[in-house]
């Protein structure tokens, strides 16, 4: 029996394994290109009449944003074609030999999740107090009397300058009536 009719698939399915683990970057490609196709598809479908006052408007930046996911796609995949390959990071405060810090990524990830479901129900304010007082806690910060202040006042500000100055109107909840 021949055994390099065997072997051949099995080759040849290692050096594809081979080749996709030398081109992994490609993934993030796949990922800017699907990011930057949602937002356009997203900014180039807003209803903007009642935020409209002037030539630049809220699908501006999106559309920017957009353009700029998809055109970096494209140049990081004709880059890792042609052979470039990312640097492992090597900075200072670095140390690669720990493993990933598993439990910041989830708690930054479930502060993030609960800003989404709750912005509707409590108002921005209260929301945003929530987020930004969770990612400081999830990020190392114990400061359990301040923090909270801290936040609040953030979110109040962002609030006041979304809603009041850019004219982006964000949702106030049960504190609209105080607010």
């Amino acid at each position: 029996m021949n055994t390099t009719t065997k072997e051949a698939p099995a080759q040849q399915e290692g050096s594809r394994r081979g080749w996709l683990r030398e081109h992994s970057e490609l993934g993030v490609c796949v990922l800017l290109l699907a990011l930057g196709a949602l937002v356009l598809t997203d900014a180039l479908t807003m209803d903007v009449e009642i935020t409209q006052r002037g030539p630049v408007g809220p699908k501006t930046v999106p559309v920017v944003v957009g353009i700029g996911l998809l055109v970096v796609a494209v140049l990081l995949a004709v880059d890792v074609l042609r052979g470039g390959r990312g640097e492992a990071e090597g900075g200072e405060d670095i140390d690669l030999s720990e493993p990933a810090d598993w439990r910041t990524v989830l708690l930054l990830a479930g502060v993030f999740l609960a800003t989404a479901v709750l912005i509707e129900p409590l108002g921005f304010p209260v929301a945003g107090a929530l987020l930004f007082w969770g990612a400081a806690y999830a990020l190392g910060s114990r400061h359990l009397d301040r923090d909270p202040l801290i936040a609040a006042g953030l979110s109040v500000a962002t609030f006041f300058v979304f809603d009041n100055l850019l004219g982006v109107p964000l949702p106030g909840g049960p504190l609209m009536g105080v607010l």
